[in-house]
């Protein structure tokens, strides 16, 4: 669907980055032409400020969007996936390990978290960033709590992974 997308908006940057920005945060465009997060609505002006853009880009992004059916049913139904914890799970007494793998290397999630049940750890929390999305994804792992030192060595063994960060 990426590539859909991109060929859509391939010669306009700033309707990619605003196309981006609603994939990332998970916001919906709805047939009104209003963008929300969940049930909030999100101003066009406040998006624009944010990303450095133009409200009218938004606006125009929005009408494309809503133009082109196969797009228009994704985007209608896209919901944002809810809380991550990453940077304040320290505070909840949590863990957190980022991997980091090639983009396409498969059985990655599945081999760490046999790992960290094997530790006895259960998982709060797992985010795969789409490699279609960011260039450098990451697998972010939020655990009950925080892990032993001797699981990074296992973790680095897993076929593509390229880096291992324990927090």
């Amino acid at each position: 669907m990426w590539t859909t997308i991109q060929d859509f908006l391939k010669y306009s940057p700033a309707r990619l980055k605003v196309v981006r920005t609603i994939v990332e945060l998970g916001f919906s465009v709805k047939e009104d032409g209003r963008i929300y997060c969940g049930i909030i609505e999100i101003p066009p002006t406040k998006i624009a400020r944010a990303i450095g853009i133009d409200r009218r880009v938004i606006n125009e992004t929005v009408k494309m969007i809503l133009s082109k059916p196969e797009l228009k049913e994704v985007f209608e139904n896209i919901k944002p996936a809810g809380p991550f914890f990453r940077d304040v799970a320290k505070k909840f007494g949590f863990g957190v390990v980022v991997i980091n793998a090639e983009p396409k290397a498969i059985g990655v999630v599945a081999e760490a978290t046999k790992f960290i049940a094997e530790e006895g750890i259960s998982i709060r929390q797992i985010l795969a960033e789409d490699p279609e999305l960011y260039p450098e994804p990451k697998l972010t792992i939020i655990t009950e709590r925080e892990l032993p030192g001797g699981i990074i060595p296992k973790l680095l063994k897993i076929a593509g992974v390229k880096g291992v960060s324990v927090f």
